[in-house]
């Protein structure tokens, strides 16, 4: 009984919190809209994809992971995967699945810019390819699977630097530049260019410059993440301190419920000795009525049964009805204390799983 009681307490904080982040089901109806990333080949609409398929794509092919949100609030927000033939990726940063958890799982769990935010902040669309995740101007994302959260990294190398003997020869190719113009730039002198502004060499290496500007760029997104992580915690870490609290919450959950069952037990051992003895006192209350019946008045009566409220029913033991009524005080005195712990632990069970419920969702 202690046991299943105890697992229920741990599954139902578990899909409190899982819930909250994972995608039940796709349902959507809404038609599959090709993008400049997937494609579609048939009549210009994407097809639907089985999720248990993503992980098993073939080379070429993509699927879009699309979320649709009521904006009047009125209907549910649905998802649906769309499978179609990759388009032009070179935009996106390819997101790994770290060793340990599932790539199906990811594809059926929501997925957020970083920790903290509400669960339904996650992103409308996500790409997937079988082996990497894919997030439209994202070079890192976080998942929740199975409560824990997970990591999404880019695995994009950087690019690398041009050869130092190509850069040589790029400066000895370089027009000669005037003294006076190489030492200091007037700004007032129109033909002077200072050598320390940032350009693109439109005209020269497409390739150096499609590099630099993906180095920007990756440059930018990283500083956009960095500012957003120290917004969030600017007042420490809040997002571990939720979680851990919500954590140490179910932990104070299960064990006032355990320490609640056992004095639900304790309660109900001494709840059945009062029955026991209160069923002996009835009959020996009924005989000594009758014994005492063939009095001639009440006084005498009375008297009666005042004498054998003492008198040894056992005799030799000193068991007599006084004895038995201050037992049974006695247990009585014992269920309503365990009766009365049973009802606090229970109390603080519901308080501290309602407070770790939140906790997890928030």
């Amino acid at each position: 009984m202690k046991r299943s009681f105890l697992m229920a307490i741990c599954l139902s904080a578990a899909a409190a919190f899982a819930g909250a982040y994972d995608i039940d089901e796709f349902s959507a109806q809404d038609v599959g809209a090709p993008d400049e990333y997937i494609t579609a080949e048939f009549g210009g609409e994407l097809k639907v994809a089985p999720a248990e398929e993503v992980e098993s794509l073939q080379s070429g092919r993509l699927v879009v992971r699309q979320k649709f949100v009521d904006p009047f609030g009125e209907a549910e927000t649905t998802y649906q995967l769309y499978q179609g033939a990759k388009g032009d990726m070179d935009g996106l940063t390819p997101l790994a699945v770290p060793e340990g958890t599932s790539y199906s799982d990811v594809v059926k769990t929501k997925i957020y810019q970083r920790r903290g935010m509400s669960a339904e902040d996650d992103f409308e669309k996500v790409y997937f390819d079988g082996k990497n995740v894919y997030i439209p101007g994202r070079s890192s994302a976080i998942v929740f699977v199975g409560g824990s959260p997970v990591e999404l990294k880019a695995t994009k190398p950087v690019p690398e630097e041009e050869p130092a003997e190509e850069e040589e020869e790029e400066v000895a190719a370089a027009p000669a530049v005037p003294s006076s113009q190489g030492e200091e730039c007037d700004e007032y002198d129109p033909d002077c260019e200072d050598e320390d502004e940032d350009e693109y060499d439109v005209a020269g290496d497409m390739d150096e410059t499609n590099r630099e500007a993906d180095r920007r760029r990756y440059a930018a997104d990283d500083a956009a993440d960095d500012v957003s992580e120290n917004a969030t915690d600017r007042f420490g870490i809040a997002d571990e301190v939720r979680f851990w609290s919500a954590v140490a919450l179910s932990a104070l959950a299960a064990t006032s419920a355990v320490l609640g069952i056992l004095e639900h037990m304790d309660a109900n051992k001494a709840g059945d000795a009062y029955d026991d003895l209160n069923d002996v006192h009835d009959q020996i209350v009924a005989q000594i009525g009758a014994v005492c019946g063939k009095a001639q008045s009440e006084g005498e009566f009375n008297s009666c049964v005042a004498a054998m409220s003492y008198y040894d029913l056992t005799q030799g033991s000193n068991y007599s009805l006084k004895s038995l009524e201050a037992r049974m005080d006695t247990n009585k005195k014992t269920r309503d204390s365990h009766a009365t712990a049973r009802n606090i632990w229970f109390g603080v069970t519901g308080v501290s799983l309602t407070a770790a419920i939140v906790l997890f969702v928030w």
